[in-house]
């Protein structure tokens, strides 16, 4: 914990100079960053599952303030949607094909890139965030226990309701390891309470096919008190569809903890989310990529922790989100 507080300080400290480079709206920002940071010298890339969304423009902010501060080329690639798993198959072999000094990872789906990881780890240091892989020669994983997360939220909501209340499960895309794990910690902690779990569902992490994940579900179940969305994203759509329903005193909470959700959370809209910390793992990412190009030694996992968001500390939390969106 006192790393996860080292490195919010460096968050805030850092913010106002390099998060306005990692935001952009075309869709070519979408997929792909130029690099940013050091003079020369070695470089790293960051290869993550997409850019189109708040959380990982989170990470890519945290990775180029790493960059910046350290004086490291940094390049930051991602694909334009999850859902687009061979495409951030082909950025990781071109990021490697390139010659970094070190490759930090979010793999989408690990079997998919463990063969490029597995070549890669002969040559350079090659680092997970976010989402773990088994591979040989892996230096580190940096990111939040998922497990942990899911079974706190799962908590937290199971809180807010009563015993044999119907609850909903919503995933990420299938196969994701990071949401697949969450759903997995929630829905063992909702059943643990006496929860009845209706159904499950993957929604690719995206807002739009959550909310029409959330109308079909509500077809045959109207009595819904209560939703877990694996990312905060599908947590905002399945409140979309719960409100276009006219339905009421439903608790929906996700993980993330991003600007709109804690916004949503403070109008009194989204029960809660688990916030990760995103700028976190990406400053993490590269500053111990860094380390590893140098031959230091690198603990084998680094745990980014988690913080629970509700009405009462959504307030400090935005705050927070706004300081590295300056």
């Amino acid at each position: 914990m006192n790393k996860k507080v080292k490195l919010f300080g460096m968050a805030v400290a850092l913010s106002s100079m390099v998060f306005a480079a990692g935001c952009g709206n075309s869709s070519k920002e979408a997929s792909s960053t130029e690099s940013s940071g050091g003079k020369g010298g070695e470089s790293v890339a960051v290869v993550l599952k997409t850019l189109s969304s708040p959380y990982w423009k989170y990470v890519e902010a945290g990775a180029k303030a790493a960059g910046e501060e350290l004086g490291v080329d940094v390049t930051v690639v991602g694909p334009s949607s999850e859902a687009e798993v061979i495409q951030q198959v082909n950025m990781l072999e071109d990021q490697v094909s390139q010659g970094p000094g070190a490759v930090v990872v979010s793999p989408t789906q690990p079997e998919t890139v463990v063969p490029v990881l597995e070549k890669a780890a002969k040559d350079i240091p090659v680092l997970l965030i976010d989402s773990d892989a088994d591979f040989e020669g892996k230096t580190t994983f940096i990111g939040t226990e998922n497990y942990s997360a899911g079974q706190e939220g799962g908590k937290l909501l199971a809180s807010m309701l009563k015993k044999g209340d119907k609850v909903v499960l919503i995933a990420g895309a299938l196969g994701n390891p990071a949401t697949d794990t969450r759903i997995k910690g929630a829905k063992e902690a909702l059943e643990a309470a006496g929860m009845e779990v209706v159904a499950e569902q993957p929604a690719d992490s995206d807002k739009a096919k959550a909310m029409s994940v959330m109308e079909n579900i509500l077809q045959n179940n109207k009595d819904v008190k209560g939703v877990f969305a694996a990312n905060d994203d599908m947590a905002i759509g399945a409140l979309r569809a719960i409100e276009a329903k006219g339905l009421k005193d439903v608790k929906v909470m996700g993980v993330d903890g991003t600007k709109e959700a804690v916004e949503s959370i403070q109008a009194g809209k989204l029960a809660a989310s688990v916030a990760q910390s995103p700028y976190n793992m990406g400053y993490a990412g590269v500053e111990n990529a860094v380390k590893a190009m140098k031959g230091e030694k690198i603990e084998e996992r680094i745990d980014s922790g988690i913080d629970l968001i509700t009405k009462d500390n959504a307030e400090k939390q935005l705050e927070f989100l706004k300081s590295i969106s300056k």
